[in-house]
């Protein structure tokens, strides 16, 4: 076996995708009517108590209760945000314009990252959103490796102006959706890069110095992001309010059962069904991948 093929065969697959993100809630009454009304969510199941929450029958959160949890602290690890990825500008808008009409004060900012253009947002239990579109990646540029990604201003009455339809708006619920990317909070960068790149095999995309790690598969401009820009030194979670798994999709079984003995081998303690592998990362944020 050549060198290059032994260093697919440690990768994690070029056709991933992100999945559902579990968000455990306290008050489900707020947080359900948030999803559903500020960001066009439909309820696609009830679990246990829970609900999923989706488009067009795909579950992107799905919220569990937990009402006797606290809130994390800031500086904790955990969920920086969840990114919701829009196909067109005008399905982007639509969800822009309800999100921000629900509550102006959740709004968080915007900025164009050249390889894409985000909104942010809270939401009322103080998980980050981002609201997002990818510009064709024809359009990106890579310098030595690394996609190159910026944060310039991006004016939200200017794009509603230019890209909000009523129909966009009316149609919310049936305009396709997907988990684009997951935004963690860790203690260092040194080691979520040991961990997500050398165990678990995406590879390193862009870089913030020691502050941020940006990852994918297959040349995405970012599947997973870590950053300690509020938690640097943070040690394992607590079982709290907020991240509660987050799900990676893969082809095919024999991705998972590759990545099981990736992990067997680093010395992780995870469980393999066959179908599914759940495991931890070294803050305790719970991580599936499953065939879908």
């Amino acid at each position: 076996m050549n060198a290059s093929a032994a260093h697919s065969q440690d990768l994690l697959p070029a056709d991933l995708s992100m999945g559902t993100v579990m968000l455990k809630v306290s008050d489900m009454k707020l947080m359900s009517d948030y999803y559903q009304r500020a960001l066009g969510l439909e309820v696609i199941a009830e679990r246990d108590g829970g609900l999923a929450l989706g488009r067009g029958g795909n579950t992107l959160v799905h919220l569990a209760p937990a009402a006797g949890l606290q809130l994390p602290g800031r500086g904790e690890a955990g969920l920086y945000h969840t990114a919701l990825l829009f196909e067109d500008r005008a399905g982007l808008a639509a969800t822009l314009a309800t999100a921000a009409s629900y509550d102006p004060k959740l709004f968080q900012g915007s900025a164009d990252h050249l390889v894409s253009q985000a909104f942010y947002f809270g939401d009322p239990e103080g998980n980050g959103i981002e609201l997002y579109f990818d510009r064709p990646r024809g359009e990106w540029s890579w310098n030595a490796g690394d996609v190159v990604m910026d944060s310039l201003p991006l004016d939200p009455n200017g794009f509603l102006q230019q890209h909000l339809a009523e129909e966009a708006l009316t149609g919310q619920r049936q305009a396709a959706a997907d988990v684009g990317h997951v935004h963690l909070q860790v203690g260092d960068v040194a080691t979520a890069s040991d961990f997500y790149v050398g165990t678990l095999g995406f590879e390193r995309t862009a870089a913030i110095g020691a502050s941020a790690l940006f990852v994918s598969a297959g040349g995405y401009h970012h599947h997973m992001a870590m950053n300690v820009w509020n938690s640097r030194g943070a040690g394992p979670r607590k079982d709290t309010l907020g991240l509660g798994e987050v799900l990676i999709r893969v082809p095919g079984g024999d991705d998972v059962a590759a990545l099981a003995d990736r992990l067997r081998v680093a010395g992780v303690t995870h469980h393999h069904t066959g179908a599914e592998l759940r495991f931890e990362d070294p803050w305790r944020n719970s991580l599936r991948v499953a065939v879908g």
